[in-house]
């Protein structure tokens, strides 16, 4: 008789049930605890054990089994695979949660929910009710409809929302077709980087700034040159010095990330000046949109775009979900024929249900309520890490939807971030935002989205242990 399964389900989680018994067991094989070729519960008598339905325990083991990590037989029943399979890394090596804290462009997928995790929101304060309503009926308008191919640029309905939109909260003067949709930020830079091909060329990149993006301009062939940022942002005039001649700057100008200044007036002129003298492209990552805390957001820098050289970039990652992938890019009106033909032939648009569902979410007022509503929840949050941090004699400033935690120059930030791990915490690391490791400043970032208040003061503890310990 097999032992029983000791899984944690939890039923509040947006996390479906089949996936959390998967996850469970692949945890439990990865560990050893069940060994190769032992055997596991009927997914009847599972099913029983853990008050589901026998159809979610199924479906689990289908997908364990689908993974190599189990097989089934009528004779033998179910058991843990001699061999399990590993999922090959860049060198041919298994990957693990350990591989990812060590790599900096991984360090943005770990799984969680974690205490300071950067990058996603609040997953206790999201409409689970009424965001699944609106998605089961648009994935069921979806399969009802007849087959056909969907817009490469993505559904004029979202479009046309995300075009109203941005009118509104980021000042930015445009149509629905010079909207095209794509797989997250990610997703959208990557189209505008195959829009926009200049081998060799320089591009401009803030630092510290993205990682993920630095390495897609290094991808497509770009030369970048590392541009400092100070209080008021890009330092446009250090850029012209460095290369006055490149193809493209890649700028955070809402909110810098990840110190947190907004790029200010004299230096957005500057750099529009710039790129029209230059006939560089400048691409706007606005991250956050409008979910800045401190003040009213500040307009999108393509908003005193006049001569059509800002490549608006957003995505529904922070406002609403990553799990979404759903971004966007404004194209200059001269490029929106370039746009066209390389979503046509190499776009990555979501499916139309998320789509569709979004764009309701926006045209009923849910999205702008939403935001309103996270905003007062992320700067009660940001004020209450921020005081907890001060009262431990941390020295820590806002910004954005993070708190930099600074720290004495030599300290290993990156070694502190994957020690708290283990404890549930999230920090990243700052030293691994600047370009290069000789001006990197030692620091942790913790996202104040996913600081509940309930759990600030031991996390503060915890990761002043850790500080202490390793500083």
């Amino acid at each position: 008789m097999p032992p029983p399964l000791h899984l944690q389900l939890d039923r509040t989680s947006r996390t479906s049930l089949a996936e959390q018994i998967r996850a469970g067991i692949a945890a439990a094989i990865e560990s050893g605890v069940l060994a190769p070729g032992a055997r596991l519960p009927s997914w009847m008598d599972l099913a029983t054990q853990l008050g589901v339905a026998r159809g979610t325990v199924k479906a689990a083991y289908e997908r364990l089994v689908d993974a190599q990590l189990l097989v089934a037989s009528r004779a033998a029943g179910t058991r843990v695979a001699d061999q399990p399979a590993a999922v090959p890394g860049p060198t041919g090596a298994a990957r693990s949660i350990d591989a990812d804290l060590q790599s900096a462009l991984y360090q943005h997928f770990l799984p969680g929910p974690a205490v300071f995790q950067m990058g996603v929101p609040a997953s206790d304060c999201f409409p689970v009710s009424l965001v699944a309503r609106l998605r089961a009926r648009a994935v069921r308008d979806e399969v009802e409809a007849p087959a056909s191919y969907p817009d490469p640029r993505g559904e004029h309905a979202l479009r046309r929302e995300i075009a109203a939109h941005v009118a509104l909260s980021r000042g930015i003067d445009c149509q629905p077709s010079q909207v095209f949709i794509a797989a997250g930020f990610t997703g959208a830079l990557g189209v505008a980087l195959r829009v926009i091909p200049a081998p060799g060329r320089a591009a401009w990149v803030e630092n510290p700034g993205f990682l993920p993006s630095r390495t897609a301009l290094s991808i497509a062939q770009f030369r970048t040159v590392a541009v400092p940022v100070d209080e008021d942002g890009l330092d446009v005039a250090h850029g012209e010095r460095l290369a006055p001649d490149a193809a493209v700057a890649l700028v955070t100008p809402g909110q810098h990330a990840p110190l947190g200044p907004t790029l200010s007036l004299a230096r957005r002129m500057q750099l529009l000046d710039w790129a029209g003298r230059a006939g560089a492209w400048v691409i706007e990552d606005d991250y956050l949109g409008e979910l800045q805390l401190r003040r009213r957001a500040a307009p999108a820098l393509a908003s005193l775009d006049r001569a059509g050289r800002v490549i608006h970039i957003g995505s529904f990652s922070k406002t609403i979900s990553p799990t979404l992938r759903l971004g966007f890019v404004v194209a200059p009106p001269a490029l929106v024929g370039r746009f066209e033909e390389a979503v046509a032939c190499l776009g990555s648009a979501p499916g139309p249900a998320v789509q569709l569902a979004t764009a309701e979410f926006m045209r009923d007022g849910h999205y702008m309520r939403h935001l309103r509503r996270m905003k007062r929840i992320y700067a009660q949050r940001s004020q209450t890490l921020l005081a907890a941090l001060q009262a431990r004699q941390f020295h820590a400033y806002a910004a954005g939807l993070a708190v930099v935690v600074q720290l004495p120059d030599g300290t290993d930030d990156r070694r502190i971030a994957r020690e708290a791990y283990a404890y549930g915490l999230a920090p990243a690391p700052l030293s691994g935002f600047y370009c290069d490791p000789g001006t990197a400043r030692a620091g942790l970032l913790l996202g104040a989205a996913t600081a509940i208040e309930r759990q600030v003061p031991n996390a503060c503890d915890r990761l002043q242990q850790l500080i202490r310990k390793f500083a």
